[in-house]
């Protein structure tokens, strides 16, 4: 047995219907609004630039100052930071070794998962040892590595760093003078995607 409604409550029960749908469909155009114009939020942004297209050292072999030859190995998973500071920087090549060690050691379990390349000499001052591979300066090696000398309007005197994934693309690039948490924030969330 049903009852009949009065008008008022099937223009009610109308209302309510047609709020659900403009509240779900208006919820879709805003969400896509903000898409299209490029807002993300704070947790979805890259700290340092994403690189397109990536660099690719897939054909380089990189060969060890101490001998033998560095493969890319994509099968063991290996993230690395890499930093190719020109010859004779001396304090902010210490200074960047050392920040960049805090990184990796900060990355605790996962810190297995990740190497630090430096390609040339370090300067003495800088701690071996962890995870740090002394690369020797090649050519090649540099022309893989996107705007390695610097960019329009940065600091010439600085080092970028830049993150290597397992297959050896170069993915991300953080300008010279770059916040050592935020490189270790992208790493972080990288290592998670595995």
């Amino acid at each position: 047995m049903t009852t009949a409604q009065t008008p008022r409550q099937v223009r009610r029960n109308r209302m309510l219907l047609l709020a659900i749908f403009a509240v779900f469909l208006g919820s879709l155009v805003i969400a896509g609004a903000l898409r299209f114009a490029g807002w993300r939020p704070a947790g979805m942004k890259n700290h340092g630039e994403l690189l397109q297209p990536p660099g690719d050292l897939r054909a380089v072999v990189p060969r060890l100052v101490d001998g033998g030859d560095y493969h890319w190995n994509p099968g063991e998973r290996m993230w690395r930071i890499a930093l190719a500071p020109p010859v004779g920087c001396t304090d902010a090549c210490v200074k960047l070794g050392h920040e960049i060690g805090i990184v990796w050691q900060l990355m605790g379990k996962d810190a297995d998962h990740v190497e630090v390349l430096w390609i040339g000499v370090p300067p003495p001052d800088v701690a071996r040892g962890g995870a740090l591979r002394v690369l020797q300066a090649d050519a090649a090696l540099r022309a893989g590595l996107p705007r390695v000398d610097g960019a329009p309007g940065e600091d010439p005197v600085g080092v970028p760093v830049y993150v290597i994934d397992p297959n050896g693309f170069v993915i991300l690039r953080y300008a010279p003078g770059f916040d050592p948490s935020g490189l270790r924030a992208d790493l972080a969330r990288l290592l998670k995607l595995m």
